[in-house]
């Protein structure tokens, strides 16, 4: 089966533990993006139903799609994703791993070991701003990635989310009930809900910023670019001086590298 089906779009997939967000690239921009629920035991038949609906509700069909790659942190997941492109797209899907071609060297102990999402970030780093540089990518998990100048990927932090700290809180202390993840009037918190905000969402900028400032340490260079990209980078951007670029788009775009680094730029559509 070929790379390259009989369209001339390239489907992006982005599976995280939270969501998969998927693009559609077309020419030289993202002609349609959509999100979807992580669900781990969905069929590829469901998933198939589920991106026919999205296309039909941009009026496209499966037959632009020419290409397809995939980065994702669910095994269970990559699998039905791969079957869903060779199935209903009849298309080999690029499924991006440490041993594919992506730019960049990923320069730690055990290269198996990083995740797909750090280093298509890493990649999408490298080919549009350059390194040396920091991403932190607000998900299920903060990760903390640093490249060097010369493209290497050279390791980084995990820390758990906010929403994850957040919920663990809640669920064991009877006591604490959800709150909106946002800063409290001061960072001394008058009532429950004031001092959950400051430990948790101040708590978290303080961890960003601390991270920051010892990773930039490690790499002896306090100028380093610090690249935010997640569903809460806007937010933490706000309250912190520390985050230098917001990339909203930054996973998508290091997996549209990697598949023109391993199959060449598409054609326009």
């Amino acid at each position: 089966m070929a790379h390259a089906g009989a369209g001339s779009d390239l489907l992006a997939i982005d599976i995280g533990n939270t969501n998969i967000h998927m693009g559609l690239w077309r020419g030289s921009v993202w002609h349609r993006s959509w999100r979807a629920r992580t669900v781990t035991d969905k069929m590829p038949d469901e998933y198939a139903v589920l991106l026919n609906s999205f296309l039909s509700s941009a009026d496209l069909t499966e037959d632009v799609i020419g290409g397809v790659v995939i980065g994702s942190v669910v095994p269970r997941l990559t699998t039905a994703f791969v079957e869903l492109s060779q199935r209903y797209l009849g298309v080999e899907p690029l499924v991006v791993t440490s041993r594919t071609n992506t730019g960049v060297r990923i320069a730690i102990d055990q290269p198996e070991q990083a995740g797909a999402d750090r280093i298509v970030n890493s990649a999408a780093v490298m080919a549009l701003y350059g390194g040396p540089a920091i991403v932190i990518d607000f998900g299920t998990a903060t990760t903390f990635d640093v490249v060097s100048a010369d493209g290497a990927y050279q390791g980084g932090a995990i820390a758990p989310g906010i929403n994850l700290a957040h919920d663990a809180l809640v669920s064991r202390a009877a006591r604490l009930h959800k709150i909106d993840l946002e800063p409290p009037p001061s960072p001394i918190g008058k009532n429950t809900i004031h001092a959950m905000q400051s430990g948790i969402f101040l708590g978290y900028v303080a961890l960003v910023e601390g991270l920051i400032a010892r990773l930039k340490a490690a790499m002896g260079d306090e100028n380093i670019r610090v690249i935010a990209t997640g569903g809460l980078a806007p937010l933490f951007q706000q309250h912190t001086t520390v985050i230098d670029t917001l990339a909203p788009e930054l996973t998508l775009e290091g997996l549209r590298v990697i598949w023109e680094l391993n199959y060449g730029r598409r054609q326009k559509g």
